[in-house]
């Protein structure tokens, strides 16, 4: 299995509290039908930690019947390496390609700590590792070093990178070893970092416009520049209004707008404000969606 290009971090559907789990299946075949490279259900912008475990495994189950031919990659990260285990080997039996395992938050581990928590991790499954870095979630920023020590274990296949520090990404790209993917995990830095040699994006946008973004990102792979800088700026506003709340509740409330879902999150997340609301639909009137 081969990680590149644009993979999307799937949002999950609620209505009246409970999964909407046919509205998930409207988002996942969308997906699929764009393009889309790879999948990532159960990560962050799944809002994953708050949903149950029988709810985890109907995601994950849904994500690969209706995505058989490319990757799906698991969200399985805690911040106790026992936890996540069990979470490897609640969701092993429904055919995920490999595991997203994000640093561990609050707890502020040491570099010794992440490295010793990652092998341990890839020392339980026979499934890859992706590494995922975002210190704006965990409070823990995971430097060059330690990505690159890791990189050197077997089952170690590739790093979301999302600390926003492209010196630090670039040291990862140029220093890795051979078959070692890196991924943004900033829709904003995808352009940059694939221009340095990175290899895609893990995106959030790409739940909004699954379509323009694989044609970003697949100008990029190709390295034409013009086209990919061309495409990277018309979306920039996209990638702006994603973040004008906390992930995914302006995602969510253009899918709302867009009809494939009800822009209902799961507590602590609020529904998005009238001014979201507003900012997205302009967003999505001016690309065409």
């Amino acid at each position: 299995m081969t990680l590149k290009g644009c993979g999307t971090a799937l949002a999950t559907p609620f209505r009246g509290g409970k999964v909407d789990f046919e509205a998930y299946k409207r988002l996942v075949t969308r997906q699929v039908e764009a393009g889309i490279h790879f999948l990532v259900p159960l990560g962050s912008t799944a809002e994953t930690p708050c949903l149950e475990n029988d709810e985890k495994i109907e995601l994950l189950r849904i994500t690969r019947e209706l995505c058989p031919d490319r990757p799906v990659v698991a969200g399985v990260g805690t911040n106790s390496p026992v936890a996540t285990i069990k979470n490897i080997r609640l969701l092993e039996p429904y055919g995920p390609d490999a595991w997203l395992v994000v640093v561990p938050y609050y707890n502020k581990p040491t570099q010794q700590g992440l490295y010793e928590y990652f092998k341990a991790i890839s020392e339980s499954t026979d499934k890859g590792i992706i590494l995922y870095n975002v210190p704006g979630r965990t409070g823990t920023n995971m430097t060059a070093e330690t990505t690159l020590r890791l990189a050197e274990l077997p089952g170690v296949i590739a790093v979301k990178e999302a600390s926003g520090k492209l010196d630090q990404i670039e040291e990862i790209v140029r220093n890795r070893p051979e078959g070692f993917k890196v991924l943004s995990g900033n829709d904003d830095q995808t352009f940059p970092i694939m221009r340095f040699g990175g290899d895609g994006v893990i995106s959030v946008a790409s739940n909004v416009a699954p379509g323009l973004m694989v044609e970003m990102v697949g100008a990029a792979a190709a390295e034409d520049w013009t086209k990919a800088e061309a495409l990277d700026k018309k979306l920039a506003p996209l990638y702006d209004a994603c973040f004008v709340e906390s992930n995914p509740i302006p995602a969510k409330a253009a899918l709302s707008i867009l009809g494939f879902c009800e822009p209902d999150m799961r507590l602590p997340l609020t529904t998005a404000v009238p001014s979201t609301f507003d900012a997205m639909g302009k967003v999505l009137e001016d690309l065409g969606i």
